[in-house]
């Protein structure tokens, strides 16, 4: 048998799709090895690693010459997963294996013949239940996360030696099971809001973000606990539901982010990015094809940027796109690919660059021209699109040597869960709701229209910024016991939260 025919898949964005392996010998001094199929270098690299591969499981090499096909020859393949299929083409070419087509293959190759786990195995699996292929065979490292999609018998393999004998006699094998991590549970030990003193209202804020799904950006002098208060917030997030876990997961996985033997991805991620990180770092992107960056990473979790103006311009513009749509667009000469982007912007900075500027206890050491210039640098539109700005004072020396750090996280746990259970009934967090149904569960008393048009009028807000007034606004009555009408205390609060950009930017 001189061609022979195996098939695997490829990942662009977050899913994967079906690439045939069209393996061709013919006669020739068995030095030619030549891959088709716009091969990126790892690709072509591969000829190195599968001609060890089986020389050293055994097999031999045949003294042919062998072409390689990657169908549709017109997508670009990238990434060492391909080093199985193809191997097992060569071994059906040369009549070792049958049957080989019936299946799915992904994984690389070491040059003992051992497989190495790769990206995107959940995205392959994904795909190999949409195009009705029974059996998925990946490295063992690879299987659990694998697993997760329903409707594909998944087995991890170590060796090519053993992916041989699978195919020889398939009845001996076991497919992997689904690991049972999912859970509604809604807490793990982790950093307390009880740990941190004082902060009654930023504590307040913040759980009204984490209820509704709201941005939010904290102004404050160095030390005053900002970077505690944000990364405790994730730990007040209930777990993902099954239909956000798939995808968070699949995200990481196409990263090549998940850890060895994981399966589903339970907990909301918490990313916090240095502030040197580049547009592709934050958004997405990099040579070829475009890999998920630190927004997509964040997807159905908070991205935490402390030291917000210290991230260049430039970088803090592209957030725009993915605070407004919930995804990420990235645009090749090739290809268009989109990653989702929905998560939590919490933002953490200083008044000024001395980091002073109406702190009480310590002298302001920069000049009005050098705080303007600093404040600057987060422009109106991108200010816009945070819902809630919160002051957080230096912490006064009684209550940072009290041992009552007021509430706990599991509290403010409890009433998010409640909050949000709410919230799901009606198919969207607050922070999501669409302008055509702002009406319709944000209405209001005389007495908060009132109320929201002496905001509008005094502080002069946007179109933008009244339907995020109104959205918090519906969060604090979801947390006030479920109310069913948005009331002027609610709107009051929420109105409070939009003091600070008129404060120290105007």
């Amino acid at each position: 048998m001189a061609l022979f025919r195996t098939r695997t898949a490829a990942v662009y964005g977050i899913d994967a799709h079906l690439i045939d392996v069209e393996v061709d010998m013919y006669p020739g001094s068995g030095r030619d090895f030549i891959t088709v199929g716009m091969p990126d270098t790892a690709v072509r690299e591969s000829r190195e690693r599968i001609k060890s591969a089986l020389l050293n499981s055994g097999f031999g090499y045949p003294n042919k010459s062998v072409t390689i096909n990657l169908a549709p020859a017109n997508v670009r393949k990238e990434g060492a997963g391909f080093d199985l299929p193809m191997a097992l083409g060569i071994l059906g070419a040369m009549g070792i294996v049958t049957g080989a087509d019936k299946h799915l293959f992904v994984g690389e190759l070491s040059l003992n013949g051992a497989l190495r786990p790769v990206r995107g195995a959940l995205s392959v699996a994904a795909c190999a239940r949409k195009q009705g292929i029974t059996n998925l065979l990946v490295p063992k490292e690879n299987a659990a996360e694998a697993a997760v999609a329903e409707g594909v018998n998944v087995f991890g393999m170590s060796h090519l030696a053993e992916v041989v004998r699978f195919l020889a006699n398939p009845e001996l094998f076991t497919p992997v099971q689904p690991q049972d991590s999912f859970t509604d549970s809604t807490g793990e030990d982790g950093p307390d809001f009880r740990d941190v003193r004082g902060q009654t209202m930023a504590k307040r804020a913040l759980e009204v973000a984490a209820a509704g799904n709201h941005n939010v950006l904290m102004i404050g002098p160095p030390g005053s606990g900002k970077t505690m208060l944000a990364r405790r917030l994730a730990g007040i997030l209930p777990r993902l539901t099954f239909a956000e876990a798939l995808t968070t997961t699949q995200v990481h996985s196409v990263a090549g982010m998940i850890p060895p033997g994981t399966g589903l991805l339970t907990r909301c991620p918490l990313r916090s990015p240095h502030h040197k990180i580049s547009d592709a770092g934050l958004i997405g992107g990099g040579s070829g094809t475009p890999r998920p960056g630190e927004v997509s990473l964040a997807h159905n979790g908070i991205l935490f940027l402390d030291e917000f103006p210290e991230f260049p311009r430039n970088v803090l513009e592209l957030l725009r796109q993915p605070l407004e749509e919930r995804s990420v667009t990235i645009a090749r000469s090739n290809m268009t690919l989109e990653f989702p982007a929905n998560f939590m912007l919490v933002a953490a900075m200083n008044p000024c660059r001395c980091g002073f500027f109406g702190d009480s206890t310590h002298e302001c050491r920069c000049t009005g021209a050098e705080i303007q210039r600093y404040l600057s640098k987060i422009s109106g539109p991108l200010l816009d699109r945070i819902d809630l700005h919160i002051e957080v004072p230096a912490v006064p020396f009684k209550e940072m040597r009290s041992r009552n750090g007021g509430t706990t996280s599991a509290d403010m746990r409890e009433r998010v869960a409640r909050a949000r259970a709410t919230q799901q009934s009606r198919g969207y967090y607050n922070a999501l709701i669409p302008s055509r149904d702002i009406r319709k569960y944000c209405d209001l008393d005389e007495s908060g229209e009132r109320t929201l048009e002496m905001a509008v009028r005094r502080m002069g807000l946007s179109a933008r910024a009244h339907d995020r007034i109104l959205k918090v606004a519906r969060t604090i009555a979801d947390l006030d016991a479920g109310a069913p009408h948005v009331s002027a205390k609610h709107l009051a609060e929420a109105v409070q939260y939009r003091s600070l950009d008129r404060n120290y930017w105007t």
